[in-house]
């Protein structure tokens, strides 16, 4: 089994950020909905963003905001409670408003504004309402633990709890530092989540190194992770690099320091979004083994994660495997079936597709556990995959039933 990594509670502030928030009236609750990063001037940025063909206004204009600045950002905008999703020409025009609004009061330019929204689709963003906190949420900001505190809260939608995430490492006698904040609960999906993850770090980095860098951590945590197989129209992850270490990605010793440090941090911040899913009672890790690719073990992996029958059993802790064998069957993968054999925790329960005895009440007794592995075993190659997956439960249905209204 691979458990998930601790949670962190200590936070180590990279240099070179400032943070806000405030509560601009946009969550019908009254919480903290509108979020701030400043970043110091000459700070890099790459950015990775949802696969889903229906994208958000933000996601647009950040992706835009991006290219144009090559790589520079100096202010993430952050609301919640409104994804600014589906809301045509009048929605980027609003986003592109919010930003030009931000990049004047803090003497930037527009295109080096980053901005991004999560939260109930179709409904035009309450701009005015952004507006008009922008002034008071620029003057609360702050280097401070307490103020990404209050930043990591702002972001939350249908979340629990916080989700952050740090790791350091040494360059001679001087320490880089990596912080990530994470919002994700329910519309989990690999190729990018309903989430917004945001990574900062005081390296000196070019935006495209940080862009390479950060798609092979994600290929390694948020693409290898499910609640739901539901792909957000908002998903965004993006790493900041204010330089103020002063250390550089300038050999393969530090680029291998910076690389598991960044990994650990989304690792951690993909097992606490997992962990936090909507109406989640078991986190599942599925291991994949013996594919021929990597591809092929992905595509099986979700296949299984994904099956509503499969789901429900874990929610049972009912250690059925036919369902997952079926589903191993309709992948699409071209497994022969006679190769299969699949385990819950340690035990094997079922050998070269077919039944063998265990210990059924053993398996039950794993499944009730928070957290269990599951493996399938192909005999096709040396190809391995875990992807963190979960239980599908009444309350999610009432959750998600009850969302917009």
């Amino acid at each position: 089994m691979t458990p998930a990594l601790p949670f962190q509670t200590t936070i180590n502030l990279p240099q070179g950020f400032s943070f806000s928030a405030v509560a601009a009236g946009i969550k019908v609750s009254g919480k903290p909905d509108l979020a701030l990063v400043e970043a110091c001037p000459g700070t890099t940025a790459a950015a990775l963003f949802t696969k889903n063909r229906v994208v958000a206004a933000p996601v647009e204009v950040g992706r835009a905001s991006l290219e144009a600045s090559r790589g520079r950002v100096r202010a993430v905008l952050v609301n919640s409670g409104n994804a600014n999703c589906a809301t045509g020409p009048a929605g980027r025009l609003a986003c592109k408003r919010v930003c030009q609004n931000v990049a004047h009061l803090l003497r930037v330019s527009a295109k080096e504004v980053f901005p991004s929204s999560t939260g109930i689709i179709g409904v035009p963003l309450p701009v005015e309402k952004i507006a008009s906190n922008l002034p008071r949420l620029i003057a609360a900001r702050k280097a401070t633990e307490a103020a990404f505190h209050e930043f990591a809260g702002a972001i939350l939608t249908t979340d629990t709890r916080e989700k952050t995430a740090c790791a350091q490492f040494r360059s001679g006698k001087t320490k880089v530092s990596l912080l990530g904040v994470a919002k994700g609960s329910g519309m989990i999906h690999p190729q990018l989540a309903t989430m917004l993850v945001y990574a900062f770090t005081d390296i000196v980095a070019r935006p495209a190194e940080l862009k390479k860098l950060l798609r092979e951590a994600c290929d390694q945590s948020f693409n290898c992770m499910s609640v739901d197989g539901d792909t957000s129209t908002n998903d965004t992850v993006l790493l900041l690099a204010s330089g103020k270490s002063g250390v550089r990605l300038d050999s393969a010793a530090l680029r291998k320091k910076f690389r598991a440090a960044l990994l650990e941090v989304c690792q951690s911040l993909a097992a606490q979004i997992v962990a936090d899913g909507e109406g989640v009672q078991h986190v599942i890790h599925l291991g994949v083994e013996q594919a021929k690719n990597m591809n092929e073990a992905l595509q099986l992996a979700r296949a299984v994660a994904h099956s509503l029958l499969v789901k429900t059993a874990w929610a049972g802790a009912d250690p059925n495997w036919g369902r997952i064998l079926a589903a191993v069957g309709y992948s699409g993968v071209n497994v022969d079936p006679n190769r299969v054999s699949i385990f819950i925790a340690e035990q094997l329960v079922c050998q070269n597709g077919a039944a063998c005895l265990f210990d059924e009440a053993k398996a039950h007794e794993d499944l009730c556990q928070p957290e269990c592995s599951v493996r399938v075993q192909l005999q096709r190659g040396k190809a391995s995959v875990v992807f963190t997956t979960t239980d599908l439960t009444a309350e999610y249905v009432h959750i998600n039933a009850d969302y917009s209204t």
